[in-house]
């Protein structure tokens, strides 16, 4: 599997977890970004298959990319990821295009499952 996936967290163990889920189960191609602001460079130069955003980070917050990425690819696909009683967050990502919203904690099943549905 090359397809590349942008994991964005301010928490480099959040995106540990979500890397070592993903490259066990065959995704390698896999780059990081801590905030927003690198997300949206990022993938302005890589135009990664999938990206997985934290929605509350510094610099820019999900949304604020989420905006940005979908303003340069209306295609991006995006999928967010936040901790419970974020719910208006939720909906507005999911109105600017999110394709789907994983709640922290999360199980692995979980993120395979999304990742496996958006890019198979």
């Amino acid at each position: 599997m090359d397809k590349k996936i942008l994991l964005v967290d301010d928490a480099a163990f959040m995106r540990m977890l979500i890397r070592n889920t993903l490259t066990t189960n065959g995704y390698t191609n896999i780059l990081e970004a801590a905030d927003g602001e690198i997300a949206v460079s990022t993938y302005s130069a890589e135009k990664p298959d999938l990206v997985i955003m934290d929605i509350t980070m510094p610099n820019k917050t999900g949304i604020e990319a989420l905006k940005e990425i979908k303003a340069m690819d209306p295609g991006a696909k995006v999928v967010m990821c936040s901790a419970m009683g974020q719910e208006a967050m939720v909906v507005e990502a999911i109105k600017l295009g999110a394709l789907d919203f994983i709640v922290k904690p999360f199980k692995a099943e979980r993120i395979l499952q999304t990742v496996k549905k958006i890019l198979d």
